[in-house]
């Protein structure tokens, strides 16, 4: 894949997201005063006036957090669960027809909310005032509630340990009809993480296939990262849902069991079905990802105020705590992850490759780029 210019891409994002959100009100009048300005009670009380609002959310749990958070604060909250793409289709529906349904969004489609839905309007972020020290700055605008681990995963009945130790052994023969990953047409997040590693860590890969093959990388003027996907397509990875991937990988009593990338949320199913899913760290150049989950708030709700509260509800150990069960990290650097999460990714973050959502309008650009470079090489 030819090499694109990107520094206006790099900057754009960050200029729209900033003109079209709340959060950039703690940046111009700084952290210090706006803490000063902020008031809880006030909050409460100005969302408690206001109309029930819905939640959309890729996770079932946001129902029994929505439950939560009325009985807390007496303001009627709704969750529903609605994949990625999905919220973005909604989301823009909603405000052509001036019809909000969806009222705060939690982790969207990441490039398209950066290329879209906060550029024109349909969306805005904010960052709990309160809290804002606590948020990492390059996650405060658009606001990072929570970010997912898709880590690669292997069998523990079969393996003693993880089997794989460089991503190029993933394009070699023994793996062919053995690997399995979401549907990246389903889950573009997939085709966005391709051209987030050409933009930020292409030379890793390079590195990591001279470190396992002794040689320099051939790729006839392609980026490392192209050529890495071109071959990862052609050993026919089963493209499906998360389910159907975790017990590709997991279920016990295979004599040749997947290897996969999956969320960490997935690891629960090894308390609640059995399954032998292992994370597979100290894998040249990287382990997985982390996805960034934006809370996003519908620019035209007519429940501002109840939806902010809701969105600093997330920012809280209280309302991210059925999240951080499942490995998911939250934007508030002082929530860590249980003790007895299932997936022990605790002690591997650093081996996680993060989205950087500065260029997120360039994954979005070339989403479709990436697809069809999948689709012409995949074997199934």
């Amino acid at each position: 894949m030819t090499e694109m210019k990107r520094s206006a891409l790099r900057d754009r994002p960050l200029a729209w997201a900033v003109a079209g959100s709340l959060a950039a009100m703690t940046l111009t009048c700084g952290p210090a005063k706006a803490e000063e300005a902020f008031n809880l009670d006030a909050l409460i009380e100005a969302a408690k006036k206001e109309p029930p609002i819905t939640v959309y959310a890729v996770t079932g749990k946001i129902v029994d957090t929505a439950k939560e958070f009325s009985e807390k604060y007496g303001v009627e909250a709704t969750g529903k669960k609605v994949n990625e793409a999905t919220q973005v289709e909604l989301m823009i529906r909603e405000h052509q027809a001036g019809n909000i349904l969806g009222d705060v969004s939690v982790a969207t489609d990441v490039a398209s909310a950066i290329g879209q839905l906060l550029p024109e309007g349909i969306a805005t972020s904010w960052t709990p005032p309160d809290l804002a020290k606590d948020i990492p700055e390059k996650q405060r605008n658009p606001l990072v509630v929570v970010s997912d681990p898709h880590v690669f995963t292997y069998n523990t009945e079969k393996y003693d340990k993880c089997p794989v130790t460089n991503i190029w052994q993933l394009t070699e023969p023994q793996w062919r009809g053995k690997l399995a990953m979401l549907d990246l047409f389903d889950k573009p997040l997939y085709a966005d993480w391709f051209n987030q590693i050409e933009t930020h860590r292409d030379a890793d890969v390079a590195r990591a296939y001279r470190s396992l093959y002794g040689k320099k990388l051939e790729t006839n003027g392609e980026s490392a990262t192209a050529a890495w996907v071109k071959a990862f397509a052609e050993n026919g990875p089963l493209l499906a849902d998360s389910t159907t991937v975790a017990n590709a990988a997991g279920a016990p009593g295979q004599a040749e069991p997947f290897f996969v990338i999956t969320s960490t949320a997935k690891y629960r199913d090894n308390l609640t079905k059995g399954l032998k899913l292992g994370i597979c760290a100290g894998v040249e150049p990287f382990s997985g990802f982390l996805y960034p989950g934006f809370g996003l708030i519908a620019g035209q709700t007519k429940s501002p105020n109840a939806a902010k509260l809701f969105v600093r509800y997330l920012m809280t150990e209280e309302g991210i705590a059925p999240q951080t069960e499942d490995g998911k990290i939250s934007g508030n650097s002082t929530i860590g992850l249980p003790a007895d999460e299932p997936s022990g990714v605790a002690k591997y973050l650093d081996q996680l490759m993060a989205f950087d959502t500065a260029t997120a309008g360039d994954d979005l650009d070339k989403r479709e780029a990436w697809q069809d470079l999948w689709r012409i090489n995949h074997r199934k």
